[in-house]
């Protein structure tokens, strides 16, 4: 048979017949052919009957018809739980090596979360792409790009497993695991990396860090912005410029950046570039690549097959719980402005895997999207439909408006009389008035949200604030074993995790 020559057309071309250059929708059915064939000898590749699809027209609708969803606990217990026994095959070719310990923020027990050889490799590929794109950055600070780069992350010093496999923060996989090439810019280097104690690792570092040509750091913005309050503290500058002059750029992702832009500007002596990616333990799923984008863009050409179930009451509970057949999209059906929550199949054996996150599309043409908020982190004790990104904001505004730093909060609904009203907790270190931030949020709030408008003047009878001191989140979150780079300290306190915040408050202990 004769070999088939690819032909690409020139843009205007495709264009003219409407065949995009780089059609998302061929770009994720390819990704999802590679996935199932390199999986089709697996036991969940035998069992969800991988060849069948494959051999499929149209082999998404297949996938979505046969294979089943899955939450962490699911695909834990039906699958991944055999490959901490060693068993090899399972939902990936071969034995996993090692393991991401993830929390989230709202679980008490730690995931495991495989990673596979492939999945880091993928993971470089996009840090790199990534990297690319930055040069492209009009107001990027070009001397940092040739500078060290600070990455804030868990210890690389990893904990053995019964059966040969290593567990820890993805961040300190991914640190252990650094190409060669790496080497020369990396801080805070293998020794410091290596250490476990996050505060040691801390004290570690501002020990050092008047010997480094820091141009970006990159890591979580609370444990960052915490970092450099130290260094400023202990050689008692004015600003984080004065020991690192060549801060450009700052590469954050894991959580909204906004609650906390307006305590890192006070530790600037000059504005520096900020950089979102999207990066989770199960896998890197964009960032941003223009300056000016409102949102990141979805990396669909690299192992990740991403499918999108609109986040409403058809396809989840009144707990953010998803159904068991949700009506999933693929990226040419989704719509823009519409918040969904993200399902992915990776190259590390997760298959039509809940993530938790929900997003929402704010550029179909360039496949941007926002982080809106957790599957499980929101609010609608009456139907207001507060999400995560409407507290943001209203976070954000608040703190503009009275020129304070909030950098952490976190919500809770309650009872109130025969109605219901929220609590909110803020972190704060500044002066103000809390009876003007309450009224401020809420006037924020309505203005942002219709749902909670409405329900304001109902059954939503009235909403709370008590200021706490920024020190207090982190002392929660020592306590509940969540200390370091990984861990984000939730938006939206329910269940148990509430129960501990009330004691812990009461008594300050849990």
């Amino acid at each position: 048979m004769a070999n088939i020559i690819e032909i690409k057309l020139p843009k205007a071309v495709a264009a003219a017949l409407r065949i995009p250059p780089n059609d998302p929708r061929r770009q994720q059915i390819r990704v999802l052919k590679k996935l199932l064939k390199k999986a089709r000898f697996t036991e969940f590749g035998q069992q969800y009957r991988f060849d069948e699809i494959l051999l499929s027209r149209h082999p998404g609708k297949k996938f979505q018809e046969i294979v089943s969803v899955h939450d962490y606990n699911k695909i834990y217990n039906e699958w991944w739980k055999k490959t901490l026994e060693g068993v090899p095959d399972v939902a990936w070719p071969g034995k996993i090596k090692y393991y991401a310990l993830s929390s989230g923020t709202s679980e008490a027990s730690s995931k495991y979360i495989p990673i596979t050889k492939e999945i880091l490799r993928s993971n470089t590929i996009n840090y790199v792409r990534q990297f690319v794109t930055m040069l492209g950055y009009e107001h990027l600070n070009r001397k940092a790009i040739t500078r060290g780069f600070l990455m804030l992350g868990g210890a690389t010093d990893l904990k053995k497993g019964k059966a040969g496999w290593y567990e820890g923060d993805l961040s300190g996989i991914l640190a252990k695991k650094r190409p060669f090439w790496f080497q020369t810019f990396y801080k805070p280097g293998g020794r410091i990396a290596a250490i476990a104690d996050w505060n040691q690792k801390l004290n570690e570092i501002v020990e050092h860090a008047r010997e480094w040509d820091i141009g970006y750091i990159v890591g979580v913005p609370a444990w960052c912005q915490m970092c450099m309050e130290m260094v400023i503290e202990h050689y008692q500058v004015k600003n984080i410029h004065e020991i690192w002059p060549n801060l450009g750029f700052f590469v954050h992702g894991g959580v909204a950046f906004e609650p906390y832009k307006k305590g890192f500007e006070k530790l600037l002596g000059r504005p520096i570039v900020y950089i979102e990616n999207y990066l989770s333990s199960e896998g890197f799923v964009g960032y941003k690549t223009r300056e000016q984008a409102r949102g990141m863009q979805l990396i669909l050409n690299n192992n990740i097959f991403f499918e999108f179930i609109p986040f409403d009451e058809k396809n989840f509970d009144s707990e953010g719980n998803m159904v068991p057949r949700p009506d999933a999209k693929m990226i040419h059906e989704v719509e823009e402005g519409k918040e969904y929550a993200l399902l992915m199949s990776t190259n590390a054996g997760a298959w039509r895997y809940l993530l938790g996150d929900t997003l929402r599309f704010v550029d179909l043409e360039h496949s941007e999207v926002v982080i809106t908020g957790r599957t499980r982190h929101f609010l609608s004790l009456t139907g207001e439909h507060l999400s995560v990104d409407n507290m943001n904001r209203a976070i954000e505004l608040v703190s503009n408006e009275y020129n304070i730093s909030i950098p952490e909060y976190t919500v809770v609904g309650m009872p109130h009389g025969t109605f219901f009203a929220h609590k909110w907790y803020i972190g704060c270190n500044d002066p103000c008035n809390t009876e003007e931030i309450r009224k401020k949020i809420d006037q924020h709030l309505r203005m942002l949200n219709d749902d909670y408008a409405t329900e304001r003047d109902s059954a939503l009878k009235e909403v709370f604030l008590e200021k706490l001191p920024v020190e207090k989140f982190m002392e929660f979150m020592v306590l509940k074993g969540k200390l370091g780079n990984q861990h984000k300290f939730p938006r939206v306190m329910k269940g148990k995790m509430r129960e501990d915040w009330n004691l812990f408050l009461e008594a300050g202990k849990i």
